[in-house]
């Protein structure tokens, strides 16, 4: 690859229960590029400020944080994502409420959200870059020779939502998942800042009677087609 041909970025956007986050795995796998979880971006500099007492009045620091944030995604053995801070694995930390909480505190805040759009682009390196997400076709890599849209119908998703949480131990109605999963998708995609929506570019796959290998098929026939790998 020449020095000065582009890095190539394959972005997968969607809402949650659509696959998105194993299957972003499973294509950086196989073409051997580098991988972006941009979902778990927010959550690990939520991480880092709790971790490091570091006071969300203090927005310098935050943005200092945000600037130097040492993350990193890598495919394990069982095909998931791996989410290194500092070097420390913090999947399950990233999925606390505290976590979740401090995360929508520092969220809405403009420096911060812009400092994170350049920690994200910093992750387009060679050979390539799969980047999960739901506005990196639409904002942060809107040049990306492949984007794909993952979605399903909201039933499908509450029943793979529901299956998840009872394989965790986690008894709730499924009615009750489906009606968050549609709330949700309205905020979403109704938002003024990145809502949630295919790019107009962006080939979508409605993954709702799709097995991940079906998917995956799909995604990696249209990589055959429209990148220089």
């Amino acid at each position: 690859m020449q020095v000065n041909q582009p890095i190539p970025v394959i972005t997968i956007d969607g809402p949650s229960g659509v696959g998105k986050g194993t299957t972003c795995a499973l294509v950086a796998e196989q073409l051997g590029w580098h991988l972006l979880d941009s979902g778990s971006i927010y959550r690990a500099l939520a991480l880092k400020v709790m971790k490091a007492s570091i006071d969300t009045k203090d927005e310098a620091l935050l943005i200092e944080t945000a600037k130097s944030l040492q993350l990193s995604f890598t495919v394990a053995d069982d095909g998931t994502t791996q989410i290194k801070l500092d070097g420390e694995v913090v999947n399950e930390q990233l999925r606390s409420e505290a976590c979740g909480d401090m995360a929508s505190k520092i969220a809405p805040i403009p420096a911060i959200r812009q400092a994170l759009f350049i920690r994200q682009k910093a992750f387009q390196r060679h050979p390539g870059l799969v980047a999960d997400g739901r506005d990196m076709g639409t904002v942060v890599f809107k040049s990306a020779p492949l984007k794909v849209f993952l979605t399903a119908n909201a039933e499908e998703r509450a029943k793979r939502r529901h299956k998840q949480l009872k394989l965790k131990g986690v008894d709730v109605k499924i009615r009750a998942l489906l009606e968050d999963i549609e709330a949700r998708d309205f905020r979403d995609s109704t938002r003024k800042v990145a809502p949630l929506v295919p790019a107009a570019d962006a080939h979508v796959i409605d993954t709702s009677d799709l097995s991940i290998k079906q998917v995956l098929a799909q995604i990696m026939n249209l990589v055959e087609q429209n990148v220089k790998v």
